[in-house]
């Protein structure tokens, strides 16, 4: 079947060809046909020329050109491009004496007038021979041009799972941190057979639901990321008791307004791990203002001075993953300073609803 469907190709190619010679033919023809000079003459001086024609085009659109041009090897096309010119500028010339010999039997007076100008001969041909290096030249740049944006596309399609894969790993590593600090409060509830064990786990369930279910999503509503948010400072308030002071002020003035799922909650999960009970109270402050084209997120807790960061895996992820997903679309600032460790996070979110 293959070789049938070649054999095809190559015909169509090959008829395709010789309708094009016989059209140059028959231009040749009418081109030197001119004064007294007979339709048989004139056919005949045309059928000496083809041969050159032909030869002269197919070197300069199957060698001369993709060998050499497209190579960008100039001066190896300028040479081998000389050495065709001239011979067939003697070629022309033969064409010439072949027309005073044969044709006028030796009689100058007798030639087609066109015949006796090498000018208006070497015009004529290389008139075919520039068209179709135009023609091929212009072919090779579309289909140099085709395999560019394919390559393009196959490297922007192997980036994109790259960072498909690189956002999973990171997420991967988010969960299990997250998790293990739960599992850890509820673990010091169930021993003390506490009556908010319950609640508290019916609080991990939500959370866990978004952790399998709507973290796999590329982005989810912003509403859906502060509610899971404030589950898990419940959770944390179950577990410090009377020493957690938490300041939790919202300002969303957009519905449709989404975000990265768990991009907020690592910072809150960092303040808690990372902050410093300072006069019996850790003390954390959570801001959140957003609209439907940006989010202002600012989140501080009280940290002592020999607590000197709070560096952690959660932090170090967050940031590749802005990177990826918010790439020159967001701001990040970190302050360690004056017992009060700050986090703030500007998104521009316009582009990714």
């Amino acid at each position: 079947m293959l070789t049938r469907q070649l054999i095809l190709k190559k015909t169509g190619q090959f008829l395709l060809h010789l309708l094009f010679w016989v059209a140059v033919l028959f231009f040749y023809t009418n081109f030197f046909g001119v004064d007294n000079a007979t339709y048989k003459d004139t056919l005949e001086f045309s059928l000496f020329l083809m041969p050159i024609t032909i030869a002269t085009t197919y070197v300069a659109t199957y060698k001369l050109i993709p060998d050499y041009l497209i190579t960008k090897q100039y001066w190896l096309f300028i040479l081998y491009s000389s050495y065709t010119f001239i011979i067939s500028l003697y070629l022309l010339f033969v064409s010439i004496f072949f027309s005073l010999i044969y044709i006028s039997n030796f009689e100058y007076a007798d030639m087609n007038p066109l015949t006796k100008n090498a000018l208006f001969i070497m015009t004529a041909v290389y008139l075919i021979v520039i068209v179709v290096s135009a023609f091929k030249l212009l072919k090779l740049n579309l289909k140099q041009a085709s395999k560019t944006n394919a390559l393009e596309t196959k490297i922007l399609d192997t980036q994109l799972k790259l960072k498909e894969q690189e956002l999973n790993y990171l997420k991967m590593q988010i969960h299990p941190h997250f998790l293990f600090n739960t599992l850890n409060t509820m673990y010091g509830f169930a021993l003390k057979k506490a009556d908010q064990t319950p609640d508290m786990i019916l609080k991990l369930s939500n959370l866990l639901d978004y952790l399998l279910y709507q973290a796999e999503k590329p982005f989810v509503l912003l509403s859906e990321e502060i509610d899971h948010v404030k589950d898990y400072i419940d959770l944390e308030k179950m577990r410090f008791n009377d020493t957690l002071q938490v300041n939790f002020k919202i300002n969303v003035t957009s519905e449709t307004a989404r975000i990265a799922p768990m991009l907020l909650l690592p910072f809150i999960e960092n303040s808690f791990k990372h902050g410093s009970i300072i006069d019996g109270k850790l003390t954390i402050n959570i801001k959140l203002i957003a609209d439907s084209n940006s989010i202002d997120f600012r989140i501080q807790n009280s940290n002592s001075e020999s607590n000197i960061s709070q560096q952690g895996i959660g932090l170090d992820n967050i940031k590749k993953r802005l990177e990826l997903l918010y790439a020159n679309q967001y701001h990040l600032y970190i302050k360690n300073q004056d017992e009060i460790f700050s986090v703030q996070l500007q998104l521009n979110t316009g582009k990714h609803d």
